[in-house]
Protein backbone atom coordinates (compact mmCIF):
# COMPACT_ATOMS: atom_id res chain seq x y z
CA UNK A 1 0.00 0.00 0.00
CA UNK A 2 1.14 3.50 -0.80
CA UNK A 3 2.74 5.16 1.94
CA UNK A 4 0.28 8.18 2.46
CA UNK A 5 -0.18 10.66 5.30
CA UNK A 6 -2.05 13.43 6.51
CA UNK A 7 -0.47 16.53 7.46
CA UNK A 8 -2.15 19.45 9.68
CA UNK A 9 -5.53 17.58 8.38
CA UNK A 10 -4.83 17.89 4.69
CA UNK A 11 -5.03 14.36 3.12
CA UNK A 12 -3.48 13.46 -0.07
CA UNK A 13 -6.20 12.68 -2.53
CA UNK A 14 -5.15 9.50 -5.42
CA UNK A 15 -7.56 9.97 -8.41
CA UNK A 16 -9.29 7.11 -10.11
CA UNK A 17 -6.73 5.43 -12.72
CA UNK A 18 -3.90 7.06 -11.38
CA UNK A 19 -1.23 4.57 -10.48
CA UNK A 20 0.99 5.38 -7.01
CA UNK A 21 3.79 3.21 -6.51
CA UNK A 22 3.47 1.29 -2.79
CA UNK A 23 7.01 2.39 -2.29
CA UNK A 24 5.95 6.13 -3.26
CA UNK A 25 5.57 8.78 -0.02
CA UNK A 26 2.16 11.39 -0.78
CA UNK A 27 2.68 13.68 2.52
CA UNK A 28 -0.34 16.87 3.12
CA UNK A 29 -1.66 18.68 0.34
CA UNK A 30 -1.06 16.54 -3.02
CA UNK A 31 -3.82 15.71 -5.56
CA UNK A 32 -2.26 13.24 -7.99
CA UNK A 33 -4.98 13.14 -11.45
CA UNK A 34 -6.29 10.13 -13.48
CA UNK A 35 -3.84 8.46 -15.62
CA UNK A 36 -1.36 9.93 -13.79
CA UNK A 37 2.08 8.02 -12.99
CA UNK A 38 4.10 7.51 -9.70
CA UNK A 39 7.56 5.46 -9.57
CA UNK A 40 8.93 3.83 -7.05
CA UNK A 41 10.74 5.97 -4.08
CA UNK A 42 8.86 9.16 -5.76
CA UNK A 43 8.65 11.80 -2.24
CA UNK A 44 5.55 14.44 -2.97
CA UNK A 45 6.04 16.36 -0.11
CA UNK A 46 2.78 18.82 0.42
CA UNK A 47 3.55 20.29 3.83
CA UNK A 48 4.82 23.61 3.08
CA UNK A 49 2.40 23.95 -0.24
CA UNK A 50 0.34 22.15 -2.14
CA UNK A 51 1.54 19.84 -4.91
CA UNK A 52 -0.56 19.35 -8.29
CA UNK A 53 -0.29 16.43 -10.69
CA UNK A 54 -2.46 17.07 -13.51
CA UNK A 55 -3.87 14.19 -15.85
CA UNK A 56 -1.70 12.06 -17.51
CA UNK A 57 1.67 13.36 -15.89
CA UNK A 58 4.24 11.14 -14.63
CA UNK A 59 6.86 11.45 -11.62
CA UNK A 60 9.02 9.00 -11.85
CA UNK A 61 11.44 6.88 -9.55
CA UNK A 62 13.37 8.81 -6.85
CA UNK A 63 11.96 12.22 -7.62
CA UNK A 64 11.41 14.63 -5.11
CA UNK A 65 8.28 17.29 -5.10
CA UNK A 66 8.35 19.80 -2.14
CA UNK A 67 7.65 23.60 -2.70
CA UNK A 68 8.60 27.05 -0.58
CA UNK A 69 6.15 27.78 2.19
CA UNK A 70 3.14 29.17 0.73
CA UNK A 71 3.62 28.75 -2.79
CA UNK A 72 2.76 25.89 -5.08
CA UNK A 73 4.42 22.91 -7.00
CA UNK A 74 2.42 22.75 -10.54
CA UNK A 75 2.70 19.69 -12.95
CA UNK A 76 0.71 20.03 -15.85
CA UNK A 77 -1.21 17.45 -18.44
CA UNK A 78 1.22 15.40 -20.09
CA UNK A 79 4.27 16.75 -18.55
CA UNK A 80 7.09 14.32 -17.52
CA UNK A 81 9.38 14.21 -14.76
CA UNK A 82 12.26 11.57 -14.93
CA UNK A 83 14.24 9.66 -12.55
CA UNK A 84 15.37 11.41 -9.20
CA UNK A 85 14.44 14.97 -11.13
CA UNK A 86 13.81 17.72 -8.01
CA UNK A 87 11.31 19.98 -8.27
CA UNK A 88 11.05 22.81 -5.86
CA UNK A 89 8.17 25.19 -6.29
CA UNK A 90 7.91 25.44 -9.66
CA UNK A 91 5.60 25.41 -12.55
CA UNK A 92 5.69 22.48 -15.14
CA UNK A 93 3.57 23.31 -18.20
CA UNK A 94 1.39 20.93 -20.68
CA UNK A 95 3.61 18.26 -22.22
CA UNK A 96 6.83 19.58 -20.79
CA UNK A 97 9.86 17.26 -20.04
CA UNK A 98 12.26 17.02 -16.75
CA UNK A 99 15.04 15.10 -17.88
CA UNK A 100 16.51 12.59 -15.48
CA UNK A 101 18.44 14.27 -12.60
CA UNK A 102 17.35 17.50 -13.14
CA UNK A 103 16.19 20.33 -10.72
CA UNK A 104 13.97 23.25 -11.25
CA UNK A 105 14.01 25.83 -8.41
CA UNK A 106 12.02 27.95 -6.65
CA UNK A 107 9.58 30.14 -9.41
CA UNK A 108 10.80 28.78 -12.46
CA UNK A 109 8.30 27.77 -15.18
CA UNK A 110 9.23 25.33 -17.98
CA UNK A 111 7.17 25.98 -20.64
CA UNK A 112 5.07 23.73 -22.71
CA UNK A 113 6.33 21.00 -24.84
CA UNK A 114 9.66 22.34 -23.22
CA UNK A 115 12.43 20.26 -22.53
CA UNK A 116 15.07 20.36 -20.12
CA UNK A 117 17.71 18.05 -20.87
CA UNK A 118 19.10 15.33 -18.20
CA UNK A 119 21.52 16.88 -15.04
CA UNK A 120 20.43 20.62 -15.99
CA UNK A 121 19.76 23.12 -13.05
CA UNK A 122 17.41 25.43 -13.67
CA UNK A 123 17.49 28.08 -11.38
CA UNK A 124 14.80 29.87 -9.07
CA UNK A 125 12.98 32.24 -11.78
CA UNK A 126 14.04 31.52 -14.77
CA UNK A 127 11.64 31.30 -17.41
CA UNK A 128 12.23 27.98 -20.10
CA UNK A 129 9.65 29.79 -23.06
CA UNK A 130 7.94 27.41 -25.07
CA UNK A 131 8.97 24.37 -27.60
CA UNK A 132 12.44 24.69 -26.17
CA UNK A 133 15.31 22.84 -25.39
CA UNK A 134 17.58 23.79 -22.20
CA UNK A 135 20.75 22.21 -20.56
CA UNK A 136 23.37 23.06 -18.63
CA UNK A 137 24.05 24.03 -15.38
CA UNK A 138 22.69 26.83 -14.96
CA UNK A 139 20.56 25.88 -17.60
CA UNK A 140 20.78 27.83 -20.73
CA UNK A 141 18.59 27.93 -23.82
CA UNK A 142 19.95 25.63 -26.70
CA UNK A 143 17.09 25.52 -29.44
CA UNK A 144 13.97 25.37 -30.00
CA UNK A 145 12.25 22.54 -30.11
CA UNK A 146 11.15 20.33 -33.94
CA UNK A 147 8.34 18.69 -34.82
CA UNK A 148 9.42 14.97 -34.40
CA UNK A 149 10.87 15.82 -31.07
CA UNK A 150 7.48 17.01 -29.53
CA UNK A 151 5.66 13.89 -30.85
CA UNK A 152 8.31 11.18 -29.29
CA UNK A 153 7.62 12.99 -26.35
CA UNK A 154 4.21 12.93 -26.39
CA UNK A 155 4.55 9.03 -27.39
CA UNK A 156 6.68 8.64 -24.64
CA UNK A 157 4.48 10.04 -22.06
CA UNK A 158 1.71 7.95 -23.34
CA UNK A 159 4.07 5.16 -23.10
CA UNK A 160 3.60 6.42 -18.87
CA UNK A 161 -0.19 6.35 -19.21
CA UNK A 162 -0.32 2.69 -20.58
CA UNK A 163 2.34 1.78 -17.64
CA UNK A 164 -0.31 3.32 -14.86
CA UNK A 165 -3.05 1.03 -16.72
CA UNK A 166 -0.97 -1.94 -16.41
CA UNK A 167 0.71 -1.58 -13.25
CA UNK A 168 -2.96 -1.14 -11.60
CA UNK A 169 -4.26 -4.40 -13.71
CA UNK A 170 -0.70 -6.52 -13.34
CA UNK A 171 1.65 -5.61 -10.26
CA UNK A 172 1.33 -7.03 -7.01
CA UNK A 173 3.55 -7.72 -3.99
CA UNK A 174 5.20 -11.57 -4.87
CA UNK A 175 8.17 -13.73 -3.58
CA UNK A 176 11.14 -14.09 -6.04
CA UNK A 177 11.43 -17.24 -7.88
CA UNK A 178 14.95 -19.11 -7.38
CA UNK A 179 15.62 -19.92 -11.05
CA UNK A 180 14.03 -18.90 -13.87
CA UNK A 181 11.31 -20.61 -15.87
CA UNK A 182 11.88 -22.40 -19.26
CA UNK A 183 10.42 -20.67 -22.07
CA UNK A 184 10.38 -16.98 -19.68
CA UNK A 185 9.05 -14.37 -22.33
CA UNK A 186 11.06 -10.86 -22.02
CA UNK A 187 9.45 -8.11 -20.15
CA UNK A 188 7.92 -5.70 -23.33
CA UNK A 189 9.66 -7.73 -26.73
CA UNK A 190 7.52 -5.56 -28.73
CA UNK A 191 9.38 -2.34 -29.58
CA UNK A 192 7.53 0.75 -28.20
CA UNK A 193 9.36 4.46 -28.09
CA UNK A 194 12.93 4.58 -29.40
CA UNK A 195 15.35 6.56 -27.21
CA UNK A 196 15.38 9.73 -28.25
CA UNK A 197 19.19 9.69 -29.45
CA UNK A 198 18.37 7.38 -32.22
CA UNK A 199 16.05 9.66 -33.18
CA UNK A 200 18.43 12.18 -33.31
CA UNK A 201 20.52 9.84 -35.11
Amino acid sequence: MTKVYSFEGLVPVIMPGAFVHPDAVLIGDVVISSRCFIGPCAVLRGDFGRIEIHEGANVQDNCVVHSFPGRSVIVEEDGHIGHAAVLHACTIRRNALVGMNSTVMDNAVVGESAFVAANSFVKAGFEVPDHTLVAGVPAKIIKEMGAAEIKWKSMATKEYQNLAQRSLATMKSVEALTEEEPDRPKAAEKEHVKPLSELKG
